[in-house]
């Protein structure tokens, strides 16, 4: 895994998956600027209609007794990569809006 590619981690008890920007891989733990895979369709609402300030990702940290797997955002077959449904959405990359915040 490179550094700022968009991934998924899966994370074990309890059970959640996160997606976002890979900011640090580590034997103690992965750093990801992310959210809830649950919340990508309400992040993706709120980008798309701010009220007030826009928003970013938050930086997260787990430890790697935690984790279970990270996997490329990668498109496969027919369906798009979340980060390409994003860009769809919204018009610019993920980490083209995340720049708004750096």
């Amino acid at each position: 895994m490179e550094l700022h590619a968009i991934v998924i981690v899966s994370l074990h008890s309890p059970k959640e998956k996160i997606w976002g920007e890979l900011l640090n891989l580590s034997t103690a733990g992965v750093t990801v600027r992310g959210i809830d895979l649950n919340s990508f369709d309400d992040f993706v609402h709120q980008v798309l209609t701010p009220e007030g300030e826009r928003i970013g990702l938050p930086t997260l940290f787990f430890p790697m007794t935690r984790v279970e797997r990270i996997a490329l955002d990668e498109p496969r077959g027919g369906i798009p990569s979340l980060a390409e449904v994003f860009a769809q959405k919204v018009g610019r990359s993920l980490l083209d809006y995340l720049a708004l915040f750096a």
